[in-house]
C-alpha cells in the first residue's frame, strides 16, 4: 500500500496529465485570447463559483473534518480529460472545452496550494496537519503542469508521434482513473459505508448545481447554446484522480487512502450518474 500510495498513484496521475497535454496544441492556448468572453465565464465558473458552491454544499450537509476538506480539494480540480470527453458526446464546444482545460489545468498550481491549505486549517482546526503551501506547488508542478507541458511539446515537435500514441494514452488514462477510484473506495470501504447517506447526496447535489449553475451563467451572458452546453460540463465536472492525489499529498498518510481521498471516489462514479441525464439533454437540443 505505501507504493502504491507514494509512487502509483502520482505516477498515474502523471500519465493522466500526460495524455491531457498530448492532446493540447499551442492554438488551444492562443484561442483564449480570440474568445475572452467563453474563456472568462468558464474560468470564472470554476476557478470561484465551484469552491462557493462547495463550501455551501458542505455546511447545507453537514459535513465536516477530513470530509469537507475533501470536498473542498475536489472542487479545487479542474475538468481533466473528462470534461473534454463529456463535452464532445454532448455536442458541445470542444474548442473551448479543450481551452478552459488547459489553461485552469495550469493555473492550478497557484490557486489550488493556497486555498487547499485554508480548507484543512479552516475545517480541521487542531487536527489538521502542516501545510506547506510550496511544497504542494511543488508537488502541483511535477504531477500536473509538467507532464501537460511535455505534452503539450510532443504535440508541437511531433505530431505525427503524438498522433500514434494518443489513442493509447487516453486508454490507459482512463484504465488508471477507474483503478484508482476502486482503490480509494476499497481502502476506506467501511468509512464510506458509514458516510455514503450524507456524502452521496452531497455529492450529487453539488454536480448537479454546478451544471445548472454554468449553464445559467453562460445563458446570461448570451453565449451560444454549445458554449453554454460547455462551460455546464466543465463547471460540473472535476478531475477526481487528482483530488485523491492531493489528498494523499496532503494528509502525508502511506498506509492507505486518507479519508480526505473519499469524497473524490465516491464523486469519479457519481458524477457519470449525473453527467449522463444533462447529455442526453444537450444531445436532443
Amino acid at each position: 500500500m505505501d507504493i502504491l500510495i507514494n509512487v502509483v498513484l502520482p505516477l498515474s496521475l502523471a500519465i493522466i496529465m500526460l495524455s491531457l497535454g498530448v492532446g493540447l496544441s499551442i492554438a488551444d492556448f492562443a484561442r483564449v485570447a480570440q474568445r475572452p468572453k467563453a474563456f472568462s465565464i468558464g474560468a470564472i465558473s470554476q476557478v470561484v463559483m465551484l469552491p462557493l458552491i462547495a463550501y455551501a454544499c458542505v455546511r447545507a450537509f453537514g459535513l465536516g473534518g477530513e470530509l469537507a476538506v475533501g470536498v473542498m480539494l475536489l472542487s479545487l480540480c479542474p475538468g481533466g480529460v473528462t470534461s473534454n470527453m463529456v463535452s464532445k458526446l454532448a455536442r458541445g464546444d470542444v474548442a473551448l472545452s479543450v481551452s478552459l482545460t488547459a489553461v485552469v489545468s495550469l493555473l492550478s498550481i497557484l490557486t489550488v496550494p493556497v486555498l487547499a491549505a485554508w480548507a484543512v486549517q479552516h475545517f480541521m482546526g487542531d487536527a489538521a496537519p502542516d501545510v506547506s503551501v510550496t511544497s504542494l506547488a511543488f508537488a502541483m508542478f511535477l504531477i500536473t503542469t509538467l507532464p501537460v507541458a511535455i505534452g503539450v511539446a510532443i504535440r508541437h515537435f511531433a505530431p505525427a508521434f503524438a498522433d500514434r500514441v494518443d489513442r493509447g494514452l487516453s486508454l490507459l488514462a482512463t484504465v488508471l482513473f477507474v483503478l484508482i477510484v476502486v482503490a480509494a473506495l476499497a481502502g476506506n470501504w467501511a468509512l464510506f459505508v458509514e458516510n455514503l447517506p450524507r456524502l452521496g447526496p452531497a455529492l450529487i447535489t453539488l454536480n448537479v448545481v454546478l451544471m445548472a449553475l454554468g449553464l445559467a451563467l453562460a445563458a446570461l451572458a448570451g453565449l451560444a447554446w454549445q458554449a453554454r452546453k460547455t462551460i455546464s460540463i466543465e463547471t460540473g465536472i472535476q478531475n477526481a484522480t487528482l483530488g485523491i492525489t492531493l489528498a494523499a499529498i496532503i494528509s502525508g498518510q502511506s498506509e492507505g487512502f486518507s479519508t480526505m481521498a473519499l469524497p473524490s471516489a465516491v464523486y469519479g462514479i457519481t458524477m457519470y450518474l449525473v453527467a449522463l441525464p444533462f447529455v442526453a439533454w444537450f444531445r436532443s437540443r
